[in-house]
């Protein structure tokens, strides 16, 4: 893992990061995307995050092999101090480390913006299957994270239902004072 540089992403970065993403979307309901957005588009989501927060990729040799960013997390004032977060490895260099390297790099340009608490939104399966297993959520448990909320049988992919998991983990002190309430 020593070999790997984790820099912000750019837009000509679209390309390799879809390559990543379509496995997901093609092959597991950890995405429940149903089809791979055109490069146009996801450079468009990338410039939209990337506008506020961070979005970071993982490279080995040249190669991006995994991306994780924040977004904002329900659009309104009063949740400034919180994000939604995501990640991705590709589907060769999981299990390695490289996830909890990613999040800790997050997590730190997060706190350093003002960032409070960090939401992960995950497929969870009833029963795992060949599409969906509770890795991700074990993953997020291992980096600190606690299941806030669950909600049954809302995504449909593959012909199967699947629960869906918001998993939680704070990561700043939540101070009270009148400046908290003061738009920026």
């Amino acid at each position: 893992m020593d070999d790997i540089i984790i820099r912000q992403a750019v837009l000509d970065d679209a390309n390799r990061i879809l390559d990543i993403y379509s496995y997901y979307v093609e092959n597991t309901a950890i995405s429940f995307e149903y089809d791979t957005p055109s490069v146009a588009e996801f450079q468009t989501r990338m410039e939209n995050i990337m506008k506020r927060y961070p979005y970071l990729v993982a490279e080995r040799e040249g190669k991006i092999i995994g991306y994780v960013y924040a977004g904002a997390f329900i659009g309104r004032a009063a949740y400034k101090w919180s994000c939604e977060v995501t990640i991705y490895v590709d589907k060769s260099d999981r299990k390695q480390g490289l996830g909890r390297r990613l999040y800790e790099c997050l997590e730190n340009r997060l706190r350093d913006m003002g960032i409070l608490n960090m939401y992960a939104c995950i497929g969870y399966p009833e029963v795992e299957d060949e599409y969906l297993t509770k890795n991700s959520s074990e993953f997020h448990i291992h980096m600190g994270f606690s299941k806030v909320g669950e909600f049954h049988k809302c995504g449909y992919k593959f012909g199967r239902w699947y629960d869906m998991i918001w998993m939680e983990k704070i990561i700043g002190e939540h101070i009270v004072s009148d400046s908290a309430n003061i738009s920026k």
